[in-house]
């Protein structure tokens, strides 16, 4: 039974509903999906991945200038680079997380049942995706994608499809592998080039 409607991401209010979006994922998610419309549109939640994308993409460009000029390595090139990683970043967040959410996908069939589409799946990987706001600090980074990719959508699995917690879990967890091996692959192949 739901008795409030979740804070999405507004055009209207674009900074305060992604503040209070961000807020409630991170720190009420169960709250959260238990007052979460699967339903709806995708714009907003694409707009919310673009614009956690660039802030992630900033703080990233901002942290790797800062590693560069503390170690003495800062060259002209280095801000191009780290400006137009950062600018990649934000723009394929919403195709990464359209994969992700594919994969999770197919893992809500596989052990929930037929009763999820790619939309209510997108939107819920959408909002999970607020914990890599954190993601770019270098410790905190793999902690907040795990806390994205499991935990949350464990938590959002169990809520939205009232699934058992075993089954919430695994379901997550089948999703959770395979994205976060492409995740570390992608990483690895960008810090080798």
């Amino acid at each position: 039974m739901q008795s409030t409607k979740a804070p999405e991401f507004s055009l209207d209010r674009p900074l305060s509903s992604a503040l209070a979006t961000i807020r409630a994922v991170l720190f009420s998610p169960r709250a959260f999906y238990s007052n979460f419309p699967a339903d709806g549109p995708l714009k907003e939640p694409v707009l919310f991945v673009l614009l956690v994308g660039t802030v992630f993409g900033v703080l990233w460009a901002v942290k790797d200038l800062i590693l560069n000029v503390a170690t003495g390595g800062f060259g002209p090139g280095d801000l191009r680079a780290a400006v137009v990683e950062g600018l990649l970043f934000a723009l394929l967040s919403p195709v990464g997380v359209a994969v992700a959410a594919a994969v999770y996908l197919l893992s809500i069939r596989t052990f929930v049942g037929k009763i999820a589409d790619f939309p209510q799946v997108y939107r819920l990987l959408a909002y999970a995706y607020s914990a890599f706001v954190l993601a770019w600090v270098p410790v905190l980074g793999s902690v907040a994608i795990s806390y994205a990719l499991l935990v949350l959508m464990g938590i959002a699995i169990k809520e939205i499809y009232e699934t058992s917690f075993l089954t919430a879990v695994i379901t997550a967890l089948v999703g959770f592998v395979p994205v976060s091996s492409a995740l570390v692959w992608v990483i690895a192949v960008a810090l080798i080039s």
